[in-house]
């Protein structure tokens, strides 16, 4: 399986890539940004430190200027690519050393040039110099920077300080120190889960988007009376909501709040996830806002959130992005939704009462030869004959109850589909039309249940 995916780099360590693709990495990345100077960070997982070390050494012989920023959040290594010291070399890109949210045998890097991710055609060039080997060569500059303080005013100066009291779940992954920190210093009554730096992320999966796996977090909040959690993902960019009652809050949910938020100030555009549920496009336009609608994944969300200047977007991994701050950032949203929660004197579970639930499927597989992938999705587009339909990644049908989507899988032989309906009749009525239009996911459907 390739490690060079649509938004970056990633994969398991030891076994899909190691050391030596991390300096044939950092070597093309020289070549192809030739001269210019890059901070570079990394998260605790157990492989970062030697990935990081190959990858460094790789860029210093090319000739690239080396910011090494230390371990970090991923929000932090942002906040390091858009500020500097005035005295300070300005980075003009950027690459972090981690995984993200996957488990702790994977690791990868993120890249940064500008203030976009890289896109998938800068990928493949990128893989295809690693291939041919044709680096430029040079010395380097390499020089350290912490941006622990520099970031910690930022957030002082940008959000509101506050009284609540809140669980904070790190997942003892980058977030577990500058978070509770910065909380704590802000005025909140901080209750710490899972905050030690462990890159083996010993106490629960660092995808707080995987549900099943809040329940720590949510007895926490019940047992001290919290007014809401939070969990965080390895890196500490995705975030995840807990009600006071101790219920997870979907990130459709947590995003409708914080659109409703934004629209009593001003009206503009929002990006969301195509696999979003139908709240989001729902809320958006009920107080005034224009719903844009991205294809999955961090970069073209991200990319399409600073072309339109967006109040706000969301993904439903838990990345919530902010124009104020032009990027997301776990941390500044948990502070947003503190400032939400304090500003409508209601606790979190009134609030998010107000946004309706649908029955959403997981994003569910079936085994399909890549041969035959392109047919299923062709099969699948016929239903646009009758239902309005979208070919931005796969096929997303409307109906007026809810709507399917059918896309290949980046990572196997496999299509990945997903409903929302509106109620029971209509999932089943979904699953009827589309059981008969793609006759290959009838089986796969019939066993569906809500």
């Amino acid at each position: 399986m390739s490690i060079y995916k649509d938004c970056d780099i990633r994969g398991i360590y030891g076994k899909e890539f190691d050391e030596k693709d991390a300096y044939l990495i950092g070597k093309a990345v020289g070549t192809l940004h030739r001269g210019k100077s890059l901070a570079v960070g990394g998260d605790v997982r157990i492989s970062t430190p030697v990935l990081k070390e190959y990858l460094v050494r790789g860029l210093l012989e090319t000739g690239m200027h080396v910011i090494d920023i230390g371990c970090v959040t991923t929000p932090m290594f942002y906040f390091a690519l858009d500020t500097a010291d005035p005295c300070a070399a300005v980075p003009q890109g950027g690459i972090m050393v981690t995984a993200s949210h996957n488990p702790a045998s994977y690791n990868g890097f993120k890249m940064m040039f500008g203030n976009a991710p890289m896109t998938l055609e800068e990928i493949k060039k990128l893989e295809e110099l690693v291939y041919r080997q044709d680096f430029c060569t040079g010395t380097g500059i390499y020089e350290t920077r912490c941006v622990e303080e520099e970031y910690t005013d930022f957030i002082e100066r940008t959000c509101k300080k506050g009284s609540l009291k809140i669980v904070l779940d790190c997942c003892d992954g980058a977030a577990s120190k500058i978070v509770p920190d910065v909380m704590e210093k802000m005025g909140y009554e901080v209750i710490r889960l899972y905050c030690g730096n462990d890159g083996n992320f010993p106490n629960r999966n660092p995808n707080p988007a995987e549900y099943d796996c809040l329940a720590d977090i949510c007895k926490k909040v019940l047992e001290t009376g919290a007014d809401l959690g939070a969990a965080y993902d390895g890196d500490g960019d995705r975030v995840v909501f807990i009600d006071n009652k101790g219920h997870y809050m979907t990130s459709e949910k947590s995003f409708a709040v914080f659109i409703r938020h934004c629209l009593k100030k001003c009206t503009g555009s929002f990006v969301y996830d195509q696999k979003c549920a139908s709240l989001v496009k729902n809320t958006i336009l009920a107080y005034g806002g224009t719903p844009v609608m991205e294809r999955s994944g961090y970069g073209f969300i991200k990319r399409r959130f600073l072309e339109k200047g967006s109040l706000a977007a969301g993904e439903i991994s838990g990345h919530f992005f902010f124009r104020e701050i032009g990027r997301d950032d776990g941390l500044y949203a948990t502070l947003k939704m503190c400032e939400i929660v304090e500003n409508e004197r209601r606790n979190l579970a009134e609030i998010a009462e107000e946004f309706p639930d649908s029955i959403i499927t997981a994003d569910l597989r079936v085994f399909c030869p890549y041969e035959e992938q392109e047919r299923w999705l062709e099969e699948a587009s016929k239903m646009g004959n009758l239902y309005p339909m979208s070919r931005m990644d796969g096929v997303r049908i409307e109906f007026e109850e809810g709507w399917f989507l059918l896309r290949k899988s980046v990572t196997e032989q496999a299509m990945t589909y997903r409903i929302e309906a509106s109620d029971k009749q209509s999932l089943e009525m979904i699953k009827r039309i589309v059981g008969e239009a793609v006759p290959e996911l009838k089986k796969a459907l019939l066993n569906l249940t809500e």
